[in-house]
């Protein structure tokens, strides 16, 4: 079911750099350059433009990192709830209602949920097992 349309650059950029980002390798770089730049400290006399440099580029870093790992995780979150969809829709004895729950609203999740802890509470009651 794989559809062969080109994926959007960004999509593209931003799956390649977040998974780039979350290796240990990754890391590793990052460590060293903090290490490389405190060193480096007497030799620029620890001053304000060798301080500003840390502080600008790891601003920058996490600035746009926000924003990469925000559409990945947009992206996994969306396929997650098409699988899990798929699960409830496929159950016979599922309730459909719940198909769209990201959709609703905070008060119509917290209603969906009442009703669920209601029903867990009858079933502990059934089964004699005491409610937390």
């Amino acid at each position: 079911m794989k559809d062969h349309k080109k994926t959007p650059w960004f999509s593209k950029f931003a799956k390649t750099t977040s998974s780039y980002a979350g290796r240990p390798v990754s890391f590793g770089a990052a460590l060293l350059i903090i290490i490389i730049w405190a060193c480096s400290g007497p030799l620029f006399r620890y001053s304000d433009t060798w301080q500003l440099v840390i502080n600008t580029s790891t601003t920058i870093i996490t600035f746009l990192m926000v924003f990469l790992i925000q559409n990945s995780q947009n992206r996994d979150s969306q396929a997650i709830q098409i699988k899990l969809d798929e699960l409830i829709r496929v159950q016979s004895k599922a309730n459909n209602a719940l198909l769209d729950l990201e959709d609703h609203t905070e008060e119509e999740l917290d209603q969906v949920r009442a009703e669920f802890v209601n029903l867990a509470e009858k079933g502990r009651k059934r089964k004699g097992i005491a409610a937390r």
